[in-house]
């Protein structure tokens, strides 16, 4: 079933490929995610909403086996503090639900970061928008897709 990411990227005539898979709702873990995919867990890349205290909110995208380093996510957005949003909060600011969220055909076109080890792949998995079904792409297509910036934003769980 086609998500409205995948019809943006229709749109841009990006190359991508879908893969589905079962849902488990008590784990959403990108570690699940990648198990269920085949693909190596710092291959798969998730969305976290952040809300900046100067700039708002943005995107940050992120290793599956990493998490948002929000202090220098914050320098590199032009923020002096970064916060995780409230998970009540993502679904009003995205579209998307916990376990689905992407840049892709977001809400709003928030400002996009991605951490620099997502141009070491071939190709990456990205929530298609929904949770079971996960996009397959270059990291050069979806970097364009998205208009993001790339930098040292994540650390070691």
């Amino acid at each position: 079933m086609k998500t409205n990411a995948a019809r943006l990227l229709d749109n841009l005539q990006v190359t991508y490929s879908l893969r589905e898979y079962e849902v488990d709702i008590d784990d959403l873990s990108a570690q699940a995610v990648a198990t269920k995919i085949g693909f190596p867990i710092e291959q798969v890349f998730k969305t976290l909403v952040v809300q900046g205290n100067k700039t708002g909110v943005c995107l940050a995208v992120v290793p599956g086996d990493m998490q948002v380093d929000l202090k220098a996510l914050a320098k590199i957005s032009g923020n002096s503090d970064a916060k995780l949003a409230a998970l009540k909060d993502v679904e009003s600011l995205t579209g998307y639900i916990r376990g689905g969220v992407t840049a892709l055909a977001c809400k709003k076109p928030y400002p996009v970061f991605a951490h620099e080890t997502i141009e070491l792949f071939d190709e990456i998995s990205i929530s298609a928008g929904q949770r079971g079904t996960q996009i397959i792409i270059s990291p050069q297509d979806y970097l364009s897709a998205v208009k993001a910036t790339v930098g040292d934003i994540a650390k070691d769980e």
